[in-house]
Formats: structure tokens, C-alpha cells, sequence
């Protein structure tokens, strides 16, 4: 079985991304389970962040792959800057360009594909932003750029300065955590969902060919839990039963399908290491959901159409 692919910028990349935050928690043989039943699946795409596990999640993720030349030229790699646990948010050139090597050291790599600015910095110089990235550009530790978390204006903020196209922009998204989706559904009406909380990212992003990279795509709430199996959620996991059954696929495929059935070509980032949980995730990428059958799934979730 092999994942779809689709394009960012010059990379041609999966369409779903490995999510490694969960991975240094795995003994070494786990680690490498997870890393060789993604690779045998297509799922080439290792998504990181320096503050994942401190730093031990990369460390972890390249012995677990065993990284070398050969091995690198067969993966994409992201990560991502700019938090500091429990002190702040920092885009100052000198963070960003100390976070990139740590990232790079602890990754056994002299590059990375894709770098994301993680969350917003209030106090963020975009001059300052550009500086960083064409250094690490021109120095080839860095092929593109992106950010997470980031609504539209912050992104032209940035991007003015920026010279590099800002590819990507990774958010929360999932069944149960679609605003960014009901906000365009119940546009001009008096009622909660029609709050843009957002400002209008979802098309924003389509607009500019960013590609949007769903984070937590099986959670609900900020990290309150897992929809899937949840009772909070009784009626959604029916209908996504009912729905995996027609498609040949499991639940967990289904909540995939769900979203990558959108015409913003999501790449949803899965943090799940679970090897099984892998391959159902990997078989979504070979059905499209019918209209009906996505709308069936949102309106499942609690959302309503207007």
C-alpha cells in the first residue's frame, strides 16, 4: 500500500505527514518499528519540533532510522522554532538560527526541507525573520519555509519581508475542532459558528497556495482527548463506523478521509505510534468520501448547517 502524493513548492511529499512529538517516549525497538512500517507505507514526511521531548524526539527519530546520506535523500524532514518552554515565544535571529542547529545536530542531517515558525511572537521583527531565513537558506541548512499557528495577516506581515514563499501553514483541525470550516459555512449568520476566530485562514491559504497541515486531526478540545471510541462522541463514531464500513476502511481511516476529502489538499500531520494505526491512516489516502458522506460525518460531530 502506498500513500498519494502532492507537491509543496519543489518537494513532492505524502499526503499525510508523520508526526514524531510521541516518539522518544518509545523504546529504540519501537521507535524503529513505527519509522520502517511509515517508510514501507510511502509516508516519507517526519514532522519535528525542537521542544518535543526537549529535543529527544529528533535525537530518537534518527537512530531510530538510522540516519545517513542515503537514508536522507529519501525522506522529508520539518521541523519547527520559536517556543521556549515556559518563558516565550522567540523569532529573534539568533534563536532562530541556534534552534535550526540544535534541530540539525540532533537530527544527524546538514539540512532540513521544511522549517515552521511555531507559534506567533508578539514581539516578532519580520527584517529580523528574513535575515534568519536567508541564512539559512543560502547556507543550505533550510530548502523551505513555513509557519504554525499563524492566521492570515501575520502571515503577510511576515511575508513582506520574507522573500522565500511561505509554504505552509500548520493548524488545529479535526471533526470535532473545525471552525476555520463552519465559520465559511455560516457566513452573515447570528449564531456561534459564524464567529471568525481566524480570520478567514482556510481560504486565505488556498488562495495563496499554502498548504495546510492539520495538527491533532483525532483530538478534541486543546489535547483534552481522542474523539475516536470517545463517549463524548457517541453519534460521530457511529457514523464513522457506518462510513468506514462502506469504504473498506477502518474509523481512524475514516477521520483521515474526512479531511483529506476537502479541496484545500490538507496534509494532515498524525502523531499516532501505533505501526496498525499507520496503515489505516496510509489506506485513507485511496478513497474519496462522497458529499454526502462528509457532510454526514461533520454534521455528526455536532455541527450544524445553517
Amino acid at each position: 500500500m502506498k500513500v498519494l502524493y502532492q507537491n509543496i513548492e519543489a518537494l513532492r511529499v505524502p499526503r499525510v505527514a508523520l508526526g514524531c512529538m510521541r516518539i522518544g517516549g518509545l523504546e529504540a525497538g519501537q521507535a524503529e518499528a513505527v519509522v520502517k512500517t511509515a517508510l514501507e507505507l510511502g509516508i516519507n514526511f517526519f514532522d519535528h519540533a525542537d521542544i518535543y521531548g526537549g529535543g529527544e524526539c529528533e535525537t530518537v527519530f534518527a537512530r531510530a532510522i538510522g540516519m545517513n546520506s542515503a537514508v536522507r535523500e529519501k525522506i522529508i524532514l520539518q521541523s519547527k522554532c520559536g517556543i521556549r518552554p515556559g518563558v516565550m515565544f522567540d523569532f529573534s535571529k539568533e534563536h532562530i538560527l541556534e534552534a535550526v542547529d540544535g534541530s540539525l545536530r540532533r537530527l544527524n542531517t546538514d539540512y532540513l526541507d521544511i522549517l515552521l515558525l511555531h507559534r506567533p511572537d508578539a514581539l516578532a521583527e519580520p527584517d529580523e525573520v528574513a535575515e534568519a531565513f536567508e541564512r539559512l537558506s543560502e547556507s543550505g541548512k533550510v530548502r523551505c519555509f513555513g509557519v504554525s499557528n499563524h492566521n492570515p495577516m501575520q502571515i503577510e506581515l511576515l511575508q513582506r519581508s520574507v522573500r522565500k514563499r511561505l509554504a505552509v501553514n500548520q493548524l488545529q483541525l479535526s471533526i470535532t475542532n473545525a471552525t476555520m470550516i463552519s465559520t465559511g459555512l455560516n457566513v452573515n449568520m447570528e449564531n456561534t459558528a459564524a464567529v471568525n476566530r481566524d480570520g478567514s485562514v482556510l481560504d486565505y491559504c488556498r488562495l495563496k497556495d499554502i498548504t495546510i497541515q492539520p495538527w491533532s486531526p483525532f483530538q478534541y478540545g486543546f489535547f483534552e482527548g481522542v474523539f475516536l471510541g470517545s463517549p463524548k462522541y457517541p453519534a460521530l463514531n457511529r457514523k464513522l463506523e457506518e462510513i468506514a464500513a462502506k469504504y473498506g476502511i477502518t474509523p481512524t481511516g475514516a477521520a483521515v478521509a474526512w479531511l483529506l476529502r476537502h479541496p484545500a489538499r490538507l496534509q494532515p500531520v498524525c502523531g499516532t505510534m501505533s505501526p496498525e494505526r499507520l496503515r489505516e491512516i496510509a489506506a485513507a489516502t485511496e478513497v474519496t468520501l462522497s458529499r454526502e458522506d462528509w457532510y454526514a460525518i461533520y454534521q455528526a460531530a455536532g455541527n450544524i448547517l445553517p
